[in-house]
This record gives structure tokens, sequence and C-alpha cells, in this order.
């Protein structure tokens, strides 16, 4: 029973490390394509639309509500110590930092991330990939670049919205439940965001770590949605499968990713 388990876990650990380099190695042909003609600049931009055009609605949602519900949960702590003046800056913080990127990654993977799943997967699973490769058309320059670029592309710009709506969200509660003024509360907002001369105090901590992590995560959703739907079996069983994947790997690999640059952000920069 125990060298069962044994043997059962030794496949499942080989099976991941394989499915790591798979993905390595899909993302740098992505990579290298991009320099490579053609260019399919077309498919870039319809990308792009559908990416960042068709997001934005639940990405201005989810960033609308969290900076209210931020601005809310923030009353009762700030005012047992009589801060309630900078809840500006603490919504600034925590969207900018680490909600703004993390749920426009995670509302993006959802929808987005499904999508190309499930658009590839068909495609593979009534032969058109490989209808492709016999016209001499490789299927990762044509499918897998274009969606790697409008991610890289729009990730950070949604999250510049998602950030932007979720400041404003949070100066309607703080002026109508907390009772701050709203030119305290956007005085604290530009103290938060603002170059203190050219020594880039807050530069770095802010506007690095929130345009930097969903770069990232727009290559992480690129990934492996086109990974999953190139690599879909089954029909359409296996298509509803890989959408499956697709969601579940993103989104933990986000947070897990995360994590790990924060760390980097925090020690390696010297960030407070």
């Amino acid at each position: 029973m125990a060298t069962l388990l044994f043997e059962r876990l030794n496949t499942q650990a080989k099976l991941a490390v394989f499915a790591v380099q798979e993905r390595a190695v899909l993302a740098w042909n992505a990579i290298r394509f991009m320099f490579v003609r053609p260019f399919y600049a077309a498919d870039v931009m319809e990308q792009m639309d559908s990416i960042g055009v068709g997001s934005l609605f639940i990405v201005v949602l989810t960033g609308f509500f969290t900076g209210m519900v931020l601005a809310l949960q923030s009353k009762a702590s700030l005012a047992q110590f009589g801060e309630t003046a900078i809840i500006g800056r603490l919504v600034t913080a925590s969207m900018i930092r680490e909600l703004g990127p993390v749920l426009a990654g995670l509302m993006v993977a959802g929808r987005v991330g499904s999508g190309i799943a499930a658009e590839i997967g068909s495609m593979r699973v009534t032969e058109q990939i490989d209808a492709l490769n016999t016209l001499g058309t490789d299927p990762i320059k044509k499918l897998v670049t274009p969606r790697l670029i409008a991610l890289l592309v729009m990730m950070p710009v949604l999250t510049i919205v998602n950030d932007a709506v979720g400041v404003i969200g949070g100066n309607l509660i703080s002026t109508v439940f907390v009772r701050v003024p709203s030119s305290v509360y956007w005085r604290g907002v530009w103290d938060q965001i603002a170059i203190d001369g050219f020594t880039w105090r807050y530069l770095p901590n802010d506007f690095i770590q929130g345009l930097a992590k969903p770069f990232v995560f727009g290559g992480i959703i690129a990934i492996t949605a086109c990974y999953h739907g190139l690599n879909t079996t089954g029909g359409t069983e296996g298509v509803g499968q890989s959408t499956t994947r697709t969601v579940v790997v993103a989104s933990v690999s986000i947070l897990v990713v995360d994590y790990f640059m924060t760390q980097l952000f925090i020690g390696a920069l010297n960030l407070q």
C-alpha cells in the first residue's frame, strides 16, 4: 500500500515538473516569435480589444466595490486612534500595491483565461490546429503570441483602471459614512503616490509593484490558458476540463507569484 502511494506521488510529481517545463518552452517560443515575421498585427489588436474592452466592466465593478469595502472596513480601526484622515492613504496603498493587481488578475483569469482555453481547445479537438500545421503556419506564432502580447499590454492598463476606480469608491464611502472631507481624502491619496522630489521615495514602492505584478500576471494567464488549450483531448468534455484547469492553475499561480514578488520587492529592493 505504501509502495503504491509512493509510486503515485512520484508520478504526479514528474507530471507536474514536465508541465512546468512545457509551459516554459511554450513561453520561450511565444516570446521568440514576437520578433519574427509575420507579426499578425490584426490578431494582436483583435485580442487587445477582446481582453481590454471586454474585461473593462468586470474590472471596474470589482475595483469600485473593493475600494468601498476597504474604506468601510478601515473606519472602525482608524477611528480608535483618531486617524480617519489617513483613510485615503490606506485605500490607495492597498489598491495599488496588492488588491488592484491581484483582483484584476483573478478577474481576467476567470473571464479571459477560460475563453482562450476554450477557443484554442475547440480548435484542437476539431483539428483546426492540425490544419494550420498543414498550411505551414506555426500555431504558437498564430495563436499564442498575439494573445500573450495582448495580455502583457492590457493587464497593466486594466490594473490602473481598477486602482483608480477603487480609490474613487473609497472616496465615496469616506465622504458619506466616515465623514472625512473629500479634500482631506484626496490629499492623502496624493501624499501616497506623489514623488518626493527626485529621491524616488514613493515611486518604487507603489508604482513598480503596481505595474510589474500585472505584467507578470498577464504572462501567466496567457501561457497557462494557451498551454491547456493546445493540450486539450477528449472532445467537448476535454474542452471543459481545460477551461477549468486554466482558471484554477492561473488563479493559484497568481496568488503564489504575488507573494514571492512582494517578498522580492520588500527584501531585495528594501522597500517599506
